[in-house]
């Protein structure tokens, strides 16, 4: 459906996107994750047509952007991260205005409203001015503007940036129903929108990809790190790392914040085997009361932070 192959975007000695290759096939809901200012943002307005790649190259269907962009543009739908709304229209306004730039048919049109209008729960709101909503309001305006012209590919910036808990969920929603016949490219740095929307994740750290998969497959490369937790009684950090530092498999013994009575412990292990079994043992061998011990699993945050993070 995409294909992105060197794609490259500096502006004068900053280079914000540094040869991106993917390939997004039909019907994804694929998520672009990354930190604040990995290069998000600039890689959708380049897919879009908005801003024209330094180099490298952007193919939708059988179209260039190269020499294409209006043909591709025609097939997406974009919501930047705000929604660029007329604040002093109604509702109903704005999208027949949206609808006739788009070029609907009279004949199709009012039906084309009342659908993005009960897909994107406006029903309510279709006779108030967009600017006395709310914002979670305005971004389901947003919504129905991008889909207006019923696009194969919607490209959303950030979709729930600044909404409450209830409004984040209900955008969700919309984005998994209309996921269920489109392409769906979205950019979040929120990992648990992610995580519940997405089919696919592409994290980007300082313009380049550093991971691509499913939410199972990134855990699954990462298992091999994992860290255990321990809260000790009788016992010295000092001691805890001597004891437990030689065990194969585990790379560093670090301290918790604690309280007086218990010390708290952090064990980095990188192995594929379950170390606990070894380190129950160690400990047996002490005077320790062992007060906790479990397996901190994988979840996308912690392999987001070791990608991401700068070292």
């Amino acid at each position: 459906m995409i294909h992105v192959e060197n794609l490259t975007k500096t502006f004068g000695d900053l280079c914000a996107v540094d040869h991106i290759t993917l390939d997004i096939l039909k019907g994804q809901i694929l998520g672009l994750l990354g930190p604040n200012g990995a290069g998000k943002t600039t890689t959708l307005r380049m897919l879009t047509g908005f801003l024209r790649p330094s180099s490298g190259t952007i193919r939708v269907k059988d179209y260039s952007i190269e020499d294409h962009s209006l043909e591709i543009r025609k097939l997406l739908g974009y919501l930047p991260e705000s929604a660029p709304l007329y604040h002093d229209m109604l509702v109903y306004d704005y999208l027949n205005y949206v609808a006739d730039i788009r070029e609907v048919g009279k004949k199709d049109r009012l039906a084309r409203l009342r659908e993005m209008a009960e897909l994107c729960g406006l029903n309510e709101v279709m006779h108030k001015p967009v600017g006395e909503l709310s914002k979670g309001y305005k971004q389901r305006v947003g919504l129905a503007h991008a889909m207006m012209k019923d696009p194969e590919i919607l490209i959303f910036d950030e979709p729930t940036s600044g909404l409450d808990p209830n409004q984040i969920i209900e955008i969700r929603e919309i984005i998994r129903k209309i996921g269920k016949e489109k392409t769906v490219i979205l950019s979040t740095h929120i990992l648990s929108e992610a995580e519940a929307t997405c089919d696919r994740v592409v994290i980007i750290n300082q313009g380049k990809i550093v991971a691509d998969g499913s939410m199972e497959s990134l855990k699954e490369s990462a298992s091999g790190d994992y860290s255990i937790h321990l809260a000790l009684k009788n016992a010295d950090i000092a001691s805890v790392q001597e004891k437990l530092g030689d065990v194969t498999g585990i790379t560093r013994v670090l301290p918790l914040e604690g309280d007086s009575e218990l010390l708290r412990v952090k064990i980095a292990c990188r192995s594929r085997e379950d170390l606990r079994a070894q380190v129950y043992e160690r400990i047996k061998q002490t005077n320790w009361i062992l007060i906790e011990f479990y397996q901190e699993t994988q979840s996308l945050e912690n392999i987001f932070q070791k990608l991401t993070l700068e070292s």
